[in-house]
């Protein structure tokens, strides 16, 4: 199937789970995995309605962003090294993948450097998985509280990658609990945090993760088909 196929198809999955659950299909926003993607293939995405790519690497993003055009709304969802945040703050709608406090500083200082304030998810690794990034279920909410401190940036939600689980209901667990913690921050009304996003779900997963309250949902393989690995 071509993208646009495969675009009509993951609209109706999201229908459907919505449906499920008793939401509207206006409450998930979907977010093209576009990494190591070739321009034509995001140029023809682009042409099916999609606003919202996401990509892993920095110099990836910004090369896409010069040659695309400029009403996308760029979603940094990979690991965010310091040296690189310089490049990427006044190009991104959203960073999904904000794990430390340094980081959170560094954003903070280049952000004021280009007078922008930058939205972002606090990324947590709610499986606990050693292979990925993210602060822990435990610490987030105090991350989220430093952070807060923060006048350049402003605090979206919550992101978190689940596991690669052949059966996706596994996963459900820790969408649930995301969300959880979500909710108890929205509790503590701490001043700039802003909880409206939940990034979570991907191509094996994101009907459950929708279920269990996703508003992005982050989908490579399910539009562009398997991974392709371009030399960037």
């Amino acid at each position: 199937m071509g993208i646009k196929e495969n675009l009509d198809s993951v609209k109706t999955h999201i229908e459907a789970a919505c449906a499920s659950c008793g939401r509207t299909a206006g409450e998930v926003k979907l977010i093209a995995v576009s990494k190591t993607k070739p321009l034509p293939m995001l140029e023809e995405a682009y042409a099916c309605g999609c606003r919202d790519f996401g990509e892993n690497k920095v110099q990836e993003l910004v090369d896409k962003y010069e040659a695309m055009p400029k009403d996308i709304r760029w979603h940094m969802i990979g690991h965010l090294q310091r040296n690189k945040v310089k490049y990427l703050v006044d190009k991104v709608f959203l960073i999904h993948s904000v794990d430390s406090l340094r980081l959170a500083q560094e954003i903070e200082k280049e952000a004021a450097k280009k007078n922008v304030t930058v939205n972002i998810l606090v990324e947590v690794n709610v499986a606990g998985e050693e292979s990925k990034f993210g602060t822990t279920s435990e610490e987030a909410s105090a991350l989220v509280e430093q952070i807060a401190k923060l006048p350049h940036i402003r605090i979206k939600g919550l992101m978190t990658i689940a596991p690669y689980a052949e059966d996706s209901e596994q996963n459900r667990r820790y969408f649930a609990k995301l969300k959880q913690i979500y909710v108890d921050i929205i509790h503590k009304n701490i001043d700039n945090v802003f909880m409206e996003e939940l990034s979570m779900g991907m191509t094996g997963d994101y009907k459950v993760a929708i279920t269990e309250g996703a508003t992005y949902i982050r989908v490579g393989t399910g539009i562009f088909g398997e991974r392709e690995y371009a030399a960037f």
